[in-house]
């Protein structure tokens, strides 16, 4: 990471900043806001917390160190080059550092943003493939399902890794659009139905909506709904995180209520505020809760029978634990499921290494991270582990056959749907 940075910048780069009066913007720019820089005083007490940091015990793989590399390129000091993305593309953005941080450093918004300095220097191929996904595919339904209906055929022809990632099964219908409640009617909610959450675990979103219309709501599953844009921003490509974003919130119009049960969707939706800008945005973010957090605050009907099992461990998804800060709620809905015990995982707060697509991206450290938690949870002798969120229900199966155990992985929705069947 060497050199000058001038004019190595693509034309327009500049720093910018948030509006006069107005809150500061979620990666607003091509830059990290100076001001965000300025929040780290390096007092080091994030590095214990940091997956990366822990593994490697290198400063450059910590988030003081990130943070070090991203203000010198702000400064003129140093230049984008692989070093620079190497530092930034090993960070798993599981915003550990800012869960504990007493300085509040906004981390993740700033290597969002250090993230597009890089997008413009890959390699094109990677850029090509980037674009494909990322913007292409992520706003075409279709083009997504033509995927899934492929993958049986592909299986043989991709790489290991994807292979083993990707679900087996087919995983049914698509939840309805509407799901009528039973008993009193509370009212009607919206939930999001995702990208590979509506692809490749519908079963999730049907139970889903079976759950809060026996809690006694109204389920609405918009069909002009499209992903929440999680993926594209932490990839460098804020600009198609907002077009999603402003797709989703005309989708939701009119809704009091959306029901998220994917924990970096629900992320990522609670900050369209601060992604866009705009009071419209902020408005839409207050809008958002995630279905664990909503089934525990509204108050759950206890299913009269068990759901076939007794002790269930949980895994948190660091978008739901670090970002929304729930652990108790999904805990809580478990519990009311008679005869069910929960148990935690040992380092149960550490990322498994799913982070989007940085088990595809950064295969040896997910591994890493993977094998860890698959260990953990093999160590306490369950038959099922729950977790909330898509990308970790992937990475924790594949780390879980890899290490020879058979542990069914299940979001917890699934476990209180069951109960409620078995009646």
């Amino acid at each position: 990471m060497t050199g000058p940075l001038g004019s190595d910048l693509p034309a327009g780069t500049r720093f910018l900043g948030p509006e006069p009066g107005a809150a500061p913007r979620w990666g607003v720019g091509e830059h990290p806001l100076d001001a965000d820089l300025a929040t780290c005083v390096a007092c080091g007490l994030c590095l214990p917390h940091c997956p990366t940091y822990r593994l490697t015990g290198e400063e450059s793989a910590s988030p003081r160190g990130r943070i070090a590399a991203i203000r010198a390129i702000a400064e003129g000091r140093a230049d984008v080059d692989p070093t620079f993305a190497s530092y930034v593309d090993l960070c798993l953005a599981c915003r550990a550092c800012e869960d504990v941080c007493p300085s509040h450093v906004p981390f993740g918004r700033m290597i969002e943003a250090a993230r597009i300095q890089i997008e413009p220097r890959r390699p094109r191929r990677a850029r090509f493939v980037r674009w494909l996904g990322l913007r292409v595919a992520l706003r075409r339904r279709w083009i997504l399902s033509l995927a899934r209906m492929m993958t049986p055929l592909a299986r043989p022809f991709v790489g290991r890794r994807v292979r083993r990632l990707i679900p087996h099964g087919n995983p049914g219908p698509r939840v309805p659009a509407l799901t009528e409640p039973e008993g009193t009617d509370k009212g009607a909610v919206a939930i999001l139905t995702g990208c590979v959450q509506d692809q490749w675990y519908r079963g999730v979103n049907r139970s889903t909506a079976r759950v809060l219309a026996r809690n006694g709501w109204r389920v609405l599953a918009p069909r002009r709904q499209v992903c929440c844009g999680a993926l594209p921003a932490h990839n460098g490509r804020l600009g198609d995180a907002r077009a999603l974003a402003l797709r989703n919130i005309r989708a939701f119009g009119g809704v009091d209520r959306v029901v998220v049960n994917a924990a970096a969707c629900g992320a990522q939706m609670k900050e369209y505020g601060e992604l866009l800008g705009t009071e419209e945005a902020h408005t839409f973010s207050t809008k958002v809760v995630d279905l664990m957090e909503f089934l525990a605050a509204d108050g759950v009907d206890p299913p009269a029978h068990d759901a076939g099992v007794d002790t269930v461990a949980y895994h948190d998804a660091c978008h739901a634990l670090r970002v929304q800060h729930i652990r108790e709620q999904p805990r809580t809905v478990l519990r009311s499921i008679p005869g069910t015990k929960v148990v935690d995982v040992a380092d149960g707060d550490r990322c498994c290494g799913a982070a989007g697509l940085y088990n595809v991206t950064e295969p040896e450290m997910a591994d890493e991270l993977g094998r860890a938690k698959a260990e953990a949870i093999l160590a306490t002798g369950v038959a099922i582990v729950a977790t909330s969120n898509p990308g970790c229900a992937m990475q924790l199966a594949a780390a879980i056959r890899a290490a020879g155990g058979d542990v069914e992985v299940v979001h917890p929705v699934q476990l209180l749907d069951r109960a409620y069947g078995r009646a």
